[in-house]
């Protein structure tokens, strides 16, 4: 039987990469997004016969237990991963966010991911051992980024969520991994970063001389963290940089930070 994949921000971006890539891979790929016209595409460059869609919210607790309640009942009865991808990018100084800003990144990238999990684990330990929760953080999650302290302050969360269920799940045979990006080359660089900006997050990462990722380097990225055994997975140089620098040369980096203070937002 084929093993299976099931994707929440399934319809563009990282979640489409991952989805192309695991299908390459020879699995059974299930994709939720809010975005069923985005998903519709994902699905007909990877096969119909090889994949799955539900559109829902990750927010809603109760239909995350439907979508993975369905794509079970596709995959044959078993999930064998279950990548939580979604998520939105917010940038500028916090008092320049409004209260619907904070309250959309926290609940879609912090509480979509702590959701996620709940719904995911008793899938997980059917197919267990072996059978993995694969999050999508961020380098944002590092060190935080000045211009995006909330966008960061949910990464730092994804970071914690995934150690925190590596100890948890161990018993299990369920293994918790995240990968942690930059700047990805997707629709979301191309973004302003919040509702009072004009300028677009890529114009901003350009302007700073930072590379921008191709997306299948993160796709690459999540299939070696499901079969191999890193808790965390960098990708791209700026958060490789980022991670060493931050561990062997913090005063550089916190002055970097505030050099940077008007700069551009942390990548993922």
């Amino acid at each position: 039987m084929k093993k299976a994949i099931f994707i929440t921000g399934g319809a563009s971006g990282i979640g489409r990469a991952i989805a192309q890539r695991f299908a390459k891979g020879g699995w059974f790929v299930g994709l939720g997004d809010v975005d069923q016209k985005g998903m519709t595409e994902t699905q007909h460059e990877i096969g119909l016969g090889f994949s799955f869609s539900h559109k829902f919210d990750v927010r809603d607790r109760d239909a995350w237990d439907e979508a993975l309640g369905a794509f079970a009942m596709a995959a044959g009865g078993r999930i064998d991963v279950v990548a939580n991808n979604a998520g939105i990018p917010l940038g500028g100084t916090l008092d320049q966010n409004s209260v619907e800003e904070i309250e959309r990144c926290l609940d879609i990238n912090l509480k979509g991911v702590l959701f996620g999990a709940q719904a995911a684990l008793p899938h997980l330990k059917k197919t267990a051992p072996g059978s993995c929760l694969l999050n999508t953080a961020s380098a944002a999650g590092i060190y935080g980024t000045a211009g995006a302290s909330v966008y960061s302050a949910t990464k730092f969360g994804v970071r914690a969520i995934t150690e925190s269920l590596d100890g948890e799940w161990a018993s299990h045979g369920i293994k918790v991994r995240s990968i942690m990006p930059s700047f990805i080359e997707t629709p979301l660089i191309d973004q302003v970063p919040n509702a009072q900006s004009n300028e677009a997050i890529r114009d901003r990462v350009l302007a700073a001389g930072l590379e921008i990722t191709p997306v299948a380097d993160v796709a690459e990225a999540a299939w070696d963290a499901v079969h191999g055994d890193k808790l965390h997975t960098l990708v791209g140089k700026t958060s490789k940089r980022l991670h060493f620098a931050s561990r062997w040369l913090p005063g550089k980096v916190r002055k970097q930070t505030r050099a940077r203070a008007e700069g551009p937002m942390g990548g993922g």
